[in-house]
């Protein structure tokens, strides 16, 4: 299971503070998958996050439709951005991306 290599990582130490910085809005629940771990609230997908060689990537479900004032968004699909967390974490950058998804989220049909 991937959350178990990110525990294990030489990246832990970020993945951990990322989880809890996640796990800290209320309503937010964790999924560890096979591949990758999700956070979710009643009203679809926030984000995903794993480790990688370099450091932690926050994969937001919704990116396309955010707000990327700062350009650290990764990724031309349709729907996902990266933000990729290397060294240390931007705990700003990470809740500002988190409060758009759930706005996002709460204004879904």
């Amino acid at each position: 299971m991937q959350f178990n290599k990110d525990k294990k990582s030489e990246f832990k130490d970020l993945f951990l503070k990322a989880r809890e910085i996640l796990l800290s809005y209320e309503g937010l629940i964790e999924t560890k998958k096979e591949r990758i771990t999700t956070y979710s609230n009643a009203k679809g997908g926030i984000c995903h996050m794993r480790t990688m060689k370099y450091g932690v990537d926050i994969g937001f479900l919704k990116g396309a439709k955010m707000e990327d004032k700062n350009e650290v968004l990764t990724g031309k699909g349709k729907a996902i951005r990266v933000l990729k967390q290397e060294s240390k974490l931007n705990e700003e950058l990470i809740r500002y991306f988190v409060d758009q998804a759930i706005k996002i989220n709460a204004n879904k049909k």
